[in-house]
């Protein structure tokens, strides 16, 4: 075996190493859009709550009833 063929040689520690490589790559993107992911959550659930809020305080108005009440 000649030395060029020697390093074309795919080992175990090499296939480890590309594997250890990708996996912190992986974890790096990950923590990165997680942040942005729960800022958009919290930013969905409260847009939910506020036309919630909106849409019962238009309905309560429509059917609440007006009394007047007159001295005589």
């Amino acid at each position: 075996m000649s030395a060029a063929q020697a390093e074309d040689r795919v080992t175990t520690e090499h296939i480890e190493a590309k594997l250890r490589q990708i996996r912190g790559q992986f974890e790096q993107t990950t923590e990165s859009a997680r942040s942005g992911l729960v800022a958009a959550g919290i930013a969905g659930a409260v847009l939910v709550v506020a036309v919630a809020y909106v849409f019962g305080r238009r309905r309560g108005r429509r059917r609440s009833t007006v009394v007047e009440i007159r001295r005589v």
